[in-house]
């Protein structure tokens, strides 16, 4: 949610902020701007509303604009609604401070009475300005550095935030502060990023720091100072980014997420052999050992949207491969009904960014109970990367459309692993099973790859369904959990109301949803349940649904109930998830570019939830 960025160097910001912003739009905004000081120290604020196009034209494109020292910002709109007034950057009432702000603000409001007793004015009804404000009060009425303003402002504030501001006193400087909020710092010869997100600076920078929790830094022209809440400097490693810088591009695809669709067989491929090596899991990257593992009584899987559903999934592979209990949590939910956990259990995080909130409050819940932890994360250097005592990180790649597909399938494919390695280890699982399953691991690649190959049918087939208003997905087991996932890749991106069930649920009460002609799609691909399944679609169909099933090649006996039939190839029926899935996403996209929408920002989503 919003973004940052910003830079000092040699050459001119604007466009670089512009440029990065550009790289971030994926987290959601509604308004954006920009701050540029120039030789004279003088600092030109541009601010808009709408699309980043519009901050683009108002500046020229950047060239409108000059100085080498800026900030920029996309913003999601918390306090107060979309408006020039509302968009950062912000400043004091002199422009002594000026500054931009992702997170949110809790006691901002109590703030904001003791600065108007001080004499402060206020133009917006952000909680930023509040926080810009009370960094000037702090360094006129102390007459102290940046740094202890900052450390003053952030004792005094409740919240979440990622800050950097620009002092007129310190022309050639940068000052950034965190708590929560992901904020990422880049350094390259005579120049200095800094941004929310990894693709912002991917083309100018590859050597980065993560800035931590309740610490500060100064930032000039290719250096970076880091202190703690102290004013102590605190030495700090570099990481390199691996990451391809375009793979943070269309690259000839209309959108984002069909070209990330597309990526899913590298993504799942990768991701399997991060621990597959001869033949042989190997989990040792990740920290967890044999003997933690034959110790570990139960297992909690805590993640958010898409995440949660991939848990899921997960819950089914490791109950029936390990035969560990598994019980699945949103996160949201997790801290406030006091989770009763003990020290022999295991909690598995999953997030794609490895920021999302809840999920990182959920992972402090479980240590402060002293249990173990795993994070499942893309990012590296992320914040439950390195908060989690063990990670295991899927090789999705940056994964810029809104709407979640290849960071998905790695997830799965994280759950598949892992509860293959466990069974190992419990000795749930013959060498023979777990050979063979390893092996249909490895087929799965080329198998979806073959899926979005014949994608054409569902194209057709979506096209056809841009006008329902009512789509109710169906399934049993692994099933329920992929209609669960189909069910918001649909609704998120196409604006459609959408609804999963399980399908042994219907007649207690969600088939009176069924009139003629309503959509509901079935998820057939688990052979014990399969007749089970075909038998909800029978009553469906008897009462006018038109149905859509999704199944595995042989099975062409639904023919005969189904309207539209989707094959996939068939695999362990623990698998399917990551067959079956492939073209609920499509059908999502298709239905969304039918009814003319913006596919890779949907309305009022961010892809990264940073604040609760």
């Amino acid at each position: 949610m919003c973004g940052i960025v910003g830079y000092i160097g040699n050459q001119q910001a604007a466009p670089i902020l512009l440029d990065g912003l550009a790289k971030l739009e994926y987290r959601g905004y509604d308004s954006a701007g920009i701050a540029v000081r120039n030789g004279n120290n003088d600092t030109e604020v541009v601010r808009s509303t709408g699309t980043l196009q519009v901050l683009v034209n108002k500046t020229n494109a950047g060239l409108a604009v000059s100085g080498t020292c800026g900030i920029g910002h996309t913003r999601w709109a918390t306090h107060g609604e979309p408006s020039e007034e509302n968009a950062h950057p912000h400043s004091s009432d002199d422009s002594n401070v000026i500054g931009v702000h992702n997170g949110i603000i809790e006691n901002y409001q109590e703030l904001r009475e003791k600065l108007l007793n001080k004499g402060y004015q206020f133009y917006s009804q952000t909680d930023t300005e509040v926080v810009v404000k009370l960094i000037d009060y702090y360094y006129k009425k102390y007459q102290i550095g940046p740094i202890d303003a900052l450390a003053k402002t952030m004792v005094r504030v409740r919240g979440s935030y990622a800050l950097a501001v620009m002092f007129r006193d310190c022309p050639g400087e940068i000052y950034v502060a965190r708590k929560e909020s992901p904020m990422i710092i880049g350094v390259k010869e005579s120049e200095t990023f800094v941004a929310s997100d990894v693709p912002a600076i991917l083309n100018y920078c590859r050597n980065v720091y993560y800035i931590d929790n309740l610490e500060m830094a100064c930032l000039s022209a290719g250096s970076v100072v880091f202190y703690n809440l102290n004013g102590d400097v605190i030495e700090k490693e570099l990481t390199e980014i691996k990451w391809d810088s375009e793979a943070a591009e269309k690259s000839g695809y209309e959108h984002f997420m069909i070209k990330e669709i597309h990526e899913q067989p590298k993504a799942v491929k990768d991701t399997l052999n991060s621990v597959l090596h001869d033949n042989k899991l190997d989990f040792s990257a990740t920290g967890l050992t044999d003997e933690m593992i034959k110790g570990t009584g139960r297992i909690h899987i805590v993640a958010c949207g898409s995440a949660y559903h991939a848990g899921v999934v997960g819950q089914y592979a490791i109950e029936s491969l390990a035969r560990i209990p598994v019980r699945v949590e949103l996160a949201s939910e997790f801290r406030y009904r006091n989770p009763i956990l003990s020290k022999d259990e295991l909690v598995i995080i999953i997030s794609q960014s490895g920021e999302t909130a809840d999920s990182l409050a959920a992972l402090r819940e479980a240590k402060n109970q002293g249990i173990r932890t795993l994070g499942i994360v893309n990012v590296v250097g992320s914040s439950i990367a390195r908060e989690a005592e063990h990670v295991f990180y899927t090789m999705a790649g940056p994964e810029i459309a809104v709407a979640t597909t290849k960071a998905y399938s790695a997830q799965l494919i994280a759950c598949y692993t892992l509860a293959l390695h466990l069974a190992a280890v419990k000795n749930t699982i013959t060498s023979e099973e777990l050979t063979s399953a390893l092996k249909e691991l490895e087929s799965l690649p080329d198998k979806i790859a073959k899926i979005i190959d014949d994608k054409e049918r569902l194209q057709w087939f979506a096209a056809k369904q841009a006008n329902v208003k009512d789509v109710f997905f169906i399934g049993r087991g692994i099933d329920y959990a992929i209609s669960m996932e189909g069910s918001l890749k649909l609704k998120e991106i196409s604006y459609i109301h959408s609804e999963a069930y399980a399908a042994g649920e219907l007649k207690h009460g969600s088939i009176s949803l069924i009139e003629n002609g309503t959509l509901v799609i079935g998820l057939l691909t688990q052979p014990d349940l399969y007749e089970k399944m075909l038998s909800n679609l029978v009553e469906v169909k008897s009462r006018g649904g038109y149905l859509m099933g999704v199944t595995g090649y042989g099975n062409y006996n639904i023919e005969d109930t189904a309207h539209f039939t989707v094959y996939v190839p068939q695999t362990n029926p623990l698998f399917m998830a990551s067959l079956a899935v492939i073209p609920l996403q499509l059908l999502g996209y298709y239905v969304s570019i039918a009814r003319g929408l913006d596919v890779d920002k949907p309305r009022n989503l961010a892809k990264s939830v940073t604040v609760e």
